[in-house]
């Protein structure tokens, strides 16, 4: 039976090259020690079964996901890196954790006790990283918690700490004294723990001077183009092109409406592209009546509301565009934070939201 072969609606095309040169470009900016790799999210939407494995041929040997299972898929293709679950292990999960040489972030006194736990049963003491929290209040040792470990360090027998971090609130916001207050605040808890290297920049991070280095930066949306110096310019490369093709363009008066509710009313003669993406696609719906697309390098507007599947598009002033033509969603002069603009989010939910019906093709 001969293959069936079929042409798609909707392109997402991923630079695993730009990404490396990415990595290349953090680890360049951030001297004092080494760049992770955070591929957490599926590597922030865009596949980390592809993009992890480019990463480790360049040389990165730290890795850093959110879950267990999100180590558990690559750790195969990274071998002998480092590879770090940001949110912790969950009750019960400790003897997965080590039996495939996947490393816990503990952020509380009752991770710090179970990993303990775990590692005197193994016999060895366990790497683990610890968390510390310095003004984010989601995850790490509180000022209470950090106190009692500082008091009593032998709650660490058992462990062995690779690194010791935490997390910047708003380094994307030089000016913001909040990162001095969190760099000041992580220096004096590390200064009462046992010696362990630190791990402090983020993305952002990494551009906020000396003063931020530290033995290990943790990158993640830089890696994949995202700005980490907002207000100025990209120092990253981009590393994706969404398209998706025109099914249709009809042609409405005056008066006439497009999509759901109507939100959106001619004011003239108008030719109407619906191109093959929406909604489902994680072209958000927040987008309707603000984003746009670019043809031949030009603006078309997005009008009306962007649908389930479908989304339309003001091509009136494009009369070489008919079906079967390419909208460019986002590429080079059309970033992902264009997008995020419209949709009053991040560039990071733009990538996380690219579903899964996109032919993926990685160059």
């Amino acid at each position: 039976m001969m293959p069936i072969e079929t042409v798609s609606g909707a392109e997402l095309e991923i630079d695993l090259a730009a990404i490396v040169a990415n990595w290349r470009a953090l680890g360049a900016a951030h001297p004092s020690g080494a760049t992770a790799g955070v591929v957490k999210a599926d590597g922030y939407g865009l596949g980390a079964a592809r993009i992890a494995p480019a990463l480790y041929e360049a040389g990165c040997r730290h890795f850093f996901v959110a879950h267990l299972s999100e180590a558990l898929a690559i750790r195969e293709l990274v071998p002998g890196a480092l590879l770090g679950v940001l949110n912790g292990p969950l009750p019960g999960s400790e003897a997965e954790y080590v039996a495939a040489g996947i490393m816990p972030v503990l952020g509380s006194l009752d991770d710090i006790f179970r990993w303990a736990a775990e590692g005197r049963r193994a016999g060895r003491p366990l790497d683990a990283l610890l968390h510390i929290d310095t003004g984010m209040n989601r995850l790490g040792l509180d000022a209470r918690q950090l106190a009692t470990l500082q008091a009593d360090p032998s709650r660490l027998d058992g462990v062995s700490l690779r690194y010791v971090m935490t997390h910047l609130v708003s380094a994307e916001e030089p000016d913001d004294p909040i990162n001095a207050r969190q760099r000041v605040a992580f220096a004096r808890a590390c200064a009462g723990l046992p010696s362990a290297p630190r791990s402090l920049a983020n993305s952002s991070g990494v551009f906020l001077g000396p003063e931020f280095a530290s033995e290990l930066a943790r990158p993640g949306a830089a890696l994949y183009g995202i700005n980490p110096t907002p207000g100025r310019p990209n120092p990253m490369r981009g590393v994706i092109r969404l398209r998706a093709r025109v099914l249709q363009v009809r042609e409405i008066e005056a008066g006439e409406s497009v999509g759901y509710n109507g939100i959106w009313t001619a004011a003239r003669p108008s030719r109407i592209a619906t191109a093959c993406v929406g909604y489902a696609d994680g072209w958000l719906r927040a987008q309707s009546g603000r984003g746009h697309a670019a043809f031949d390098g030009a603006p078309v507007p997005l009008v009306g509301r962007v649908s389930m599947d479908l989304t339309t598009y003001d091509v009136t002033d494009h009369p070489t565009l008919h079906a079967g033509d390419w909208l460019e969603l986002i590429g080079p002069g059309l970033p992902a934070e264009q997008a995020a603009l419209a949709a009053g989010t991040n560039g990071y939910e733009i990538l996380t939201s690219l579903g899964a019906r996109y032919a993926r093709r990685y160059v």
